[in-house]
């Protein structure tokens, strides 16, 4: 039997609630119209309301997920020194499934640059054979060209370019530049 008490004294179907759950899940939208027939109608969804309602544009993107009006968060921001230039590099060699730690590339940048990223070189058998060494992990250029990574500068003397690229040489070499614990 249809119950015929205003809408705001009637008690919400099951069908009701799954409806506009769906609605403020994203799953389907309401047309104006739907609300209204969901209000007036008895216990049932009329055939009018499943009419209105729409599925969601399947073009939106995967990112907006169940809450669409979110915005896509900030990109991180790194600062300009040591600590800045490891943590960009792990988030770029994470994206590009090169192993390393933070540790094993802050150990080995100590040892090789004591942190300079203008360090070179001029006395050791690379820079006798006319390629010495550059940058915080002390690249030579023909290893950094073999093993630059994408999304960073092609530039040898730039932090995050000379790490990645370092990273990926030893990854390649010894698994991991964790593994590295002497000149490489």
């Amino acid at each position: 039997m249809p119950d015929l008490r205003p809408a705001s004294f009637r008690r919400p179907s099951i069908r009701d609630g799954v409806t506009l759950a769906l609605a403020a899940a994203g799953i389907i939208a309401m047309g104006a119209s739907s609300g209204v027939a969901i209000a007036a109608a008895d216990d049932t969804v009329s055939s009018a309301v499943v009419a209105d309602a729409a599925p969601i544009d399947a073009a939106a993107p995967a990112s907006a997920g169940l809450l669409p009006f979110l915005p896509d968060p900030a990109p991180p921001v790194y600062e300009d020194n040591l600590d800045g230039w490891i943590r960009q590099a792990l988030d770029i060699m994470h994206a590009h499934n090169i192993p390393g730690s933070y540790d094993g590339i802050y150990r080995n940048v100590m040892r090789e640059s004591s942190g300079n990223p203008h360090a070179i070189n001029l006395s050791d058998s690379n820079a006798a054979a006319g390629t010495p060494s550059k940058g915080l992990l002390q690249v030579i250029d023909p290893t950094f060209n073999a093993y630059h990574v994408d999304g960073t500068p092609f530039d040898i003397w730039d932090p995050v370019a000379n790490i990645t690229a370092a990273c990926n040489y030893a990854a390649n070499r010894y698994g991991s530049m964790d593994n590295v614990n002497s000149a490489y």
